[in-house]
């Protein structure tokens, strides 16, 4: 029987792809360097990491960045290889555990519907020596896409994983079955409604709405009539009660953050729902705005058992992304032979 995991079940570490001169980071590249930084050195204090990186040059930089922060590098892997992007979460393996061994699961990664190349992205999983089971699958599923209660409910939109530029010709029942089957899914909690303007994963539901633990939703709450979401998230606010109501789950507002832009004006994708829960603390990505404090408190009482700490993300939404989006938690037990030391 399958089973897939919580993002709260006990990690090994995380992993994260470091970006560079040759990624789309490149014209903010030490803004991005120095928020990698920071959620680095909060990993590290708790667990481990393992990090993509171009070449050993490239890793030898990364080190010394991470010395020269203070983290905790003995717990640091750096593992050379080619990727296109550094959006972790979507091509990273999803754990699963399967008549209660540990399995991870490599599912196909096209760039959210062939919208960027994908290519070596798409098969950074299978060029990692795990210490369990790789398992590919050839359904397009990003990590993004879906959340879990843990006891085999998962949260997830129409407008993302029944979008015909992942996987045409399947329908919600086929997918449905596909997901039952493979991770174990009892009751899907579909959203229909709610986007962010900028983000370019067709409403991915980690920018949306997220587990907080097996019966807490926190989710993205606007109730400014002028904001250009309101009527959207207005809507799957709604779609939330309704299943809050049926399934006994509490809900969490997080306030929505104030409009950000890029250099030409487009609105950033600027979300608290895109925290990381990790061993004994949540990341929360904050803005520099007023609103990050009422964030974090909301956070904080989703999350009683862990450290809440904010990590400035106005870099990564330049990309359109924000911190879950760059990580891919892995669950203990992931790896034995990379524990020999880190290298």
């Amino acid at each position: 029987m399958s089973h897939l995991l919580p993002e709260w079940h006990p990690q090994w570490g995380v992993l994260l792809a470091w970006p560079h001169a040759d990624t789309d980071w490149a014209h903010i590249l030490d803004d991005a360097e120095a928020t990698y930084c920071r959620i680095a050195e909060a990993v590290l204090a708790r667990e481990h990491l393992l990090v993509l990186c171009r070449d050993a040059t490239h890793g030898a930089h990364i080190r010394q960045l991470l010395d020269a922060a203070g983290a905790r590098t003995d717990r640091l892997h750096l593992h050379p290889l080619p990727y296109n992007d550094t959006w972790a979460r979507d091509f990273g393996p999803i754990a699963i555990t399967e008549d209660g061994a540990l399995q991870l699961l490599d599912f196909r990664f096209n760039g959210w519907g062939g919208k960027f190349a994908a290519d070596d992205d798409n098969a950074v999983s299978s060029r990692i020596d795990w210490a369990v089971p790789l398992v590919t699958d050839a359904l397009v599923l990003e990590g993004g896409s879906i959340d879990t209660d843990g006891a085999g409910r998962l949260l997830t939109t129409r407008h993302c994983l029944l979008n015909p530029n992942r996987n045409p010709g399947m329908s919600q029942d086929d997918i449905e079955a596909h997901l039952r089957q493979r991770l174990g899914i009892s009751e899907f909690l579909w959203l229909t409604q709610g986007h962010l303007e900028g983000d370019d994963t067709d409403a991915h539901v980690d920018t949306l709405a997220r587990f907080c633990g097996p019966h807490t939703i926190a989710y993205v709450q606007c109730e400014d009539p002028d904001d250009s979401h309101f009527t959207a998230l207005q809507a799957m606010q709604a779609e939330l009660q309704a299943l809050a109501r049926a399934h006994r789950i509490d809900l969490v507002p997080l306030p929505m953050a104030p409009a950000q832009h890029d250099s030409e004006g487009q609105r950033l994708p600027a979300t608290y729902a895109n925290f990381l829960i990790i061993n004994g603390a949540v990341l929360v990505p904050t803005y520099a705005c007023d609103t990050d404090a009422v964030a974090l408190e909301r956070l904080r009482g989703a999350l009683p058992d862990h450290d809440v700490i904010g990590i400035d993300c106005r870099s990564l939404i330049i990309q359109h992304g924000s911190l879950h989006c760059v990580t891919m938690q892995l669950p203990a037990g992931t790896f034995n032979a990379i524990d020999q030391g880190a290298r």
